[in-house]
């Protein structure tokens, strides 16, 4: 018998901090998967069924741009976070329902997205000039 359900696991591809913008100080440590190609771009966390408290995944564009994310194919809610060339974040879409396909944007130009758990952005109490860094394991 075959299955046509899609499962999709995680891949660690890099670790990235949280930081908060003006004490420079780390809120979060956490796994990233990296969706850098256009495949990848549009495929994100579809079909997903579980997204640790520590992974998320980041989204890196060719170029700065607004971008605007929704949510087909997809069964976590997740928090969406916009972030310019510099790693600021400029922007948020929180606790992004699963399967919505109601456009998300972001506020202001953005480089990356993140994509975490929905509802972490506020327990972990990101804010708008918070910054990330991240570094590619593989």
């Amino acid at each position: 018998m075959t299955s046509d359900k899609i499962e999709v696991s995680f891949k660690k591809e890099g670790v990235l901090k949280l930081k908060k913008g003006l004490s420079d100080s780390i809120v979060k440590t956490i796994d990233i998967e990296i969706a850098d190609d256009e495949y990848e771009t549009q495929t994100g966390l579809m079909y997903r069924t579980d997204l640790g408290t520590n992974q998320g995944m980041l989204f890196i564009f060719p170029d700065v741009s607004y971008r605007s994310f929704y949510m087909k194919n997809t069964k976590i809610p997740l928090d969406i976070i916009y972030i310019d060339e510099q790693k600021t974040i400029v922007s948020f879409q929180k606790n992004a329902k699963p399967f919505d396909e109601t456009s998300l944007p972001s506020e202001a130009p953005a480089k990356y997205v993140l994509e975490i758990k929905g509802g972490l952005s506020d327990e972990w109490q990101l804010e708008i000039g918070d910054q990330i860094e991240f570094e590619k394991t593989n």
